[in-house]
C-alpha cells in the first residue's frame, strides 16, 4: 500500500477496510474501481453505490498536493458505465493561485482520460464551490448529474446552480465529455509529441478552437497526457497541463519528477497555453519543455 493511504485507510470501515486492501496492494492501482470491482465490494460490504462512495472519500482525499492551503478535499465520479473515478485538489507552490485544480476537476478530468462518455454523479467531502458547479455545467450529463455530499440530502447540479449560464447559450451542442477528433496532424516520430497530439485532437475548445494537449514523461518514462477542457464562463476552463498533472498524480507518479514535457497546439490560435504551462512546469523543476505547433 502506497504510504499516501495510511491515515486514509484507518478512516474506512473494518469490513471495507478488508475487501479494499487487496486493490490497494496492487502495484497497478491508478486511482479508479471498475464496474465489476464496485459491484464486489457493494456486495462483500453490504453498501450501496451512494455510501460505497462516501466511504471512499478518504482515499481519494489522500491524492491531495496542498502545500499551500493544507485543505485536502476528495471528489469521486461515477461513470454511467458504473465506474468509480477518484479525484484530489492540486496546489502548485511558486505558481498563481489559478493554476489549481479542484477536486471535482480533478475527479471529471480522470473519468474523461479514461474513456468514460458520462457521468451519473460526483461524491465530494466539501460542497462545490461556484468555480466547480460552472465546471461541472459543461458536461454533458447537464444539469440532472447528481452531487452527493455527506452532511445533506443528494440534489442535481441544477439544484446548486439555478438560473445557469452555459454551452446552450452560446448555441454549443459538442459538450464536455463527447467524443471528438479534430483532426490535427503532425508529422513527427515522438511518442510524447505524439500523446500531446492526440489529447488535442480529442479536447474540448469549442469556444475559442484553440486545440491543445500536454504529454508528461515521468521518471520511469511512463507517459501522462491531457487534454484541454474549455468552459462557457470561460475563466473555469482547465488547461491541458493541469490534466496531464492530474493523471500522473492519480496514477502514484511525482509531479516534481517531470523529465521531459511538450505542449502541442495550434500555431495560428487564438489563445496559446505556451507561456502558463512553461512557468508552471517550472515550478515543478521541469526545465525540458517543448512547444510543437500544427
Amino acid at each position: 500500500m502506497h504510504p499516501r493511504f495510511h491515515a486514509a485507510y484507518q478512516q474506512l470501515p473494518s469490513v471495507l477496510q478488508s475487501a479494499i486492501l487487496p486493490y490497494l496492494d496492487a502495484a497497478d492501482f491508478s486511482a479508479m474501481f471498475k464496474a465489476d470491482q464496485v459491484a464486489t465490494l457493494k456486495q462483500v460490504c453490504g453498501l450501496n453505490g451512494s455510501t460505497l462512495a462516501f466511504a471512499l472519500l478518504p482515499l481519494a482525499a489522500a491524492y491531495s498536493l496542498t502545500p499551500i492551503s493544507h485543505f485536502q478535499v476528495g471528489a469521486i465520479a461515477q461513470g454511467i458505465s458504473g465506474n468509480l473515478y477518484f479525484g484530489a485538489n492540486m496546489e502548485f507552490s511558486g505558481a498563481p493561485l489559478q493554476q489549481t485544480v479542484h477536486a471535482e476537476q480533478s475527479a471529471i478530468i480522470h473519468a474523461w482520460l479514461h474513456g468514460e462518455s458520462k457521468l451519473s454523479a460526483i461524491t465530494v467531502n466539501y460542497t462545490p464551490c461556484g468555480h466547480c458547479r460552472q465546471f461541472m455545467n459543461e458536461l454533458n450529463s447537464g444539469s440532472a448529474l447528481q452531487i452527493q455530499l455527506p452532511t445533506r440530502a443528494a440534489a442535481t447540479l441544477g439544484d446548486y446552480l439555478p438560473d445557469s449560464f452555459g454551452p446552450n447559450d452560446l448555441a454549443i451542442s459538442n459538450l464536455l465529455m463527447d467524443p471528438i477528433d479534430h483532426g490535427c496532424q503532425l508529422a513527427l516520430n515522438d511518442p510524447l509529441v505524439n500523446a500531446a497530439l492526440d489529447a488535442a485532437n480529442r479536447c474540448h475548445a469549442p469556444y475559442s478552437t484553440a486545440y491543445s494537449g500536454v504529454a508528461l514523461e515521468g521518471e520511469d518514462g511512463a507517459i501522462y497526457a491531457g487534454r484541454y477542457a474549455e468552459n462557457a464562463a470561460f475563466n473555469p476552463s482547465l488547461p491541458p497541463l493541469q490534466a496531464a498533472l492530474v493523471l500522473m498524480n492519480l496514477s502514484g507518479a511525482d509531479c516534481q519528477k517531470i523529465r521531459r514535457a511538450v505542449l502541442v497546439e495550434g500555431q495560428n490560435a487564438l489563445l496559446t497555453q505556451w507561456d502558463a504551462t512553461r512557468a508552471t512546469l517550472a515550478s515543478l523543476g521541469c526545465q525540458q519543455i517543448e512547444r510543437i505547433t500544427f
